[in-house]
Order: C-alpha cells, then sequence, then structure tokens
C-alpha cells in the first residue's frame, strides 16, 4: 500500500532519486565535530538542484530557494554519534548511523525544498546544522543569522506525527579528589562518595516522580561514565550524569538541590536547555495536519522526553515551531538505527504541501 502511493505521487525517476540522496548522505560518516565532507556534499547537491547553497563558519550547510523578508527555517542536523553501522539497503530499510537521527528529516527538508515555488518576498531556508549531539553550535550559529516566520526543526517522530515538545536537559560533571587510605580503615574511598552521591541522586529522582507519574512529567536520570584512579597519594573518582527537566522543575532549582546534597566534590554544570512545549494551535501545525491528512494518515501530537535544537532557538526566535521527520525515535542512538524508505517517502509529500501551504499563507 504505501509503496503503490508513493508511486503514483512521484516518478520512478523522483524515486531514485531521493533515495540515491539519502544513501550517498547516510555513507558519509559525519561525527560531531567532523561534518565538513556532508555539509559540501550537501551543498553541491542543493547548488545542482536550483538553491542558492553554502557552508557557514560553524559548518553547517544552508540551502536558500526564493527571495524576500518573510522567510520559513526548516532546521535539521547533520551531525551524528559514533557508532559505526554499515550502509545497507534490507528490503525497503536503509540502515546505516544517522538514517533516523537525523538525516533522513534532513534530506526529507531538502528533497521537499526543491519541489516547492515561494512567492515573491518570501523564502524557505534550510540548515543542516551541526554539533546537535554536543554543544549546538549550528543552532546558535543560525540564531545570528536568520529571524523566521515560522521554524520546523527535523527530528524523527514518524510521518504522521507532529512532535510539540521537549524536556529540559542538564549535564553535571562531577569530581571528588582525596588521599588514599588503607582499605581496612574507616575513610571513605572517593569511589565510595561517588556511589555515595550517585544514590543520593536516584532517591531525589524517586520521591519527585513519586508524585509525576506521567512520563513527560518525570525527571529522567542517568550515570553516563564513571571513572575511579589512583594518582601517587590521592584517589580520584569522576561521573557525568544527565538530567531531562520535565514542566514542574526548574534548571535553578534542580542545581541548587544538587549542590546541597553535595559533600565536598566539585560540581560542573553544562549543556542548561530549558523545557519548550509549542503551540499546538498555528498555521505551521494546521498546515501539516492538512499535508499529513492529504496522505491519507491520521496526524497525532506527540511530546519527547529527550532535547533537540529547539530547545535553542525557541525562546530566541519566539515564533510558531515544531518538529517533524520520518524514523522511529526508539533507534536513535542505537545498533540497529534504520530508516524505513517508503515512510521517507510519505514524510517529503506531507513536507512539499505542508511548505507550499506555509509559504502562500506568509
Amino acid at each position: 500500500m504505501v509503496i503503490e502511493l508513493a508511486a503514483t505521487q512521484t516518478n520512478q525517476a523522483q524515486i531514485e532519486e531521493r533515495e540515491r540522496l539519502i544513501y550517498d548522505l547516510v555513507s558519509i560518516p559525519s561525527l560531531s565535530g567532523d561534518e565538513a565532507t556532508a555539509a559540501l556534499f550537501l551543498a553541491h547537491w542543493m547548488g545542482d538542484h536550483g538553491m542558492h547553497a553554502y557552508v557557514d563558519h560553524s559548518n553547517s550547510v544552508i540551502g536558500i530557494r526564493g527571495e524576500g523578508d518573510k522567510e520559513i527555517v526548516i532546521l535539521g542536523h547533520i551531525d551524528t554519534v559514533p557508532g559505526e553501522i554499515p550502509v545497507h539497503i534490507d528490503g525497503r530499510m536503509l540502515h546505516g548511523r544517522g538514517s533516523v537521527d537525523a538525516k533522513g528529516p534532513l534530506a526529507a527538508f531538502i528533497l521537499a525544498a526543491t519541489q516547492v515555488e515561494p512567492p515573491p518576498g518570501t523564502r524557505l531556508v534550510v540548515i543542516g546544522a551541526t554539533g546537535e549531539e554536543t554543544d549546538s553550535r549550528g543552532a546558535r550559529s543560525a540564531l545570528k543569522q536568520f529571524q523566521p516566520k515560522v521554524c520546523l526543526i527535523g527530528e524523527p517522530s514518524s510521518w504522521d506525527r507532529i512532535t510539540l515538545a521537549y524536556k529540559g536537559h542538564l549535564m553535571l560533571d562531577w569530581s571528588f579528589t582525596g588521599a588514599s587510605a588503607h582499605s581496612a580503615g574507616p575513610s571513605q574511598t572517593p569511589a565510595e562518595r561517588a556511589f555515595r552521591f550517585w544514590h543520593k541522586v536516584e532517591r531525589y529522582a524517586d520521591d519527585f516522580n513519586h508524585d509525576h507519574p506521567g512520563i513527560f512529567d518525570r525527571l529522567d536520570i542517568a550515570l553516563r561514565d564513571m571513572n575511579t584512579r589512583l594518582e601517587g597519594c590521592y584517589g580520584v573518582a569522576e561521573m557525568n550524569m544527565v538530567f531531562r527537566l520535565p514542566p514542574d522543575l526548574g534548571l535553578g532549582q534542580l542545581e541548587s538541590d544538587l549542590r546541597a546534597m553535595n559533600e565536598e566534590a566539585s560540581l560542573e554544570f553544562s549543556n542548561c536547555e530549558v523545557l519548550h512545549e509549542a503551540d499546538k494551535n498555528t498555521f505551521l501545525t494546521r498546515a501539516l495536519l492538512q499535508a499529513i491528512r492529504a496522505n491519507d494518515g491520521q496526524p497525532r501530537f506527540v511530546r519527547k522526553t529527550g532535547t533537540c535544537d529547539m530547545n535553542i532557538v525557541a525562546p530566541v526566535w519566539n515564533c510558531p515551531i515544531a518538529a517533524y521527520g520520518p524514523g522511529d525515535s526508539s533507534l536513535d542512538h542505537t545498533p540497529e538505527e534504520h530508516l524505513d524508505l517508503d515512510e521517507f517517502h510519505r514524510s517529503i509529500d506531507v513536507l512539499r504541501l505542508a511548505l507550499q501551504t506555509m509559504l502562500e499563507e506568509l
């Protein structure tokens, strides 16, 4: 059914071109901090398909279609997390790192953008941002270059879902250095101090979540890394923790509570991003809803427990915003990451219709 629908909306040559683009893009490694080759590839591709394209100082690739002050920004990201997955197609599934997170959505954006005609005075800006998986440097660079009337974020949500919200984010690097002590003595080792602090964090999260049972309303915690070592007469323990913040817990409150439970260790906070939940009644969401239904879908709104570049740009641009893109987000960062190519085609058809509608409304 899906293959037949895709074939009726596009000819075979277009289908092959779409799949060649996503296959080639996924085949180019682009770890955070090493995205230049993939960015240049996309700049050339967009330039050959009617867009003004370039790579900016953050190594993000930018393609522009149309001219005018009223602009729609569609912001995806070109970088991936580590973990090599051999790129291959099995049936209708494209396997490879970044196929879902988030080269699939980015390629869908680019392909849809080449098929719309911005009316006079409007333009469409496609951004393949760098560093979304680390420091969001591409999105921060885009903040200084553009002021859109509407923004669409490229993240996997399935072709018939629209993501309106992402949790806040906080990273904590905890470290303690103390004099070594004999294992038979009463003093706590740095490793034991580390475990004690982490257990405090677990109790804190459990207490908070007791009154917040909903998935989006919970405080999510993760101990991403722990190391201990000896340095001469001293022992060192280090931990890296990630917190996903719900609506009822602000960054300031969490930082304050973590400092209160700390005992002599060093705390360094980073990657502090506030939760954002977008309005579900805007001309952006209406255009997406209409386009999904026009492609025989039953649209749904979702809220994600992760964080993305929406958290960065939404408070500054202050315009209608949502996230959209093909792919199963449960496959993000996993060894099984793969993209359903038929869903990929459907998302392009949805985006093409939604973008044309929004450009005309502008």
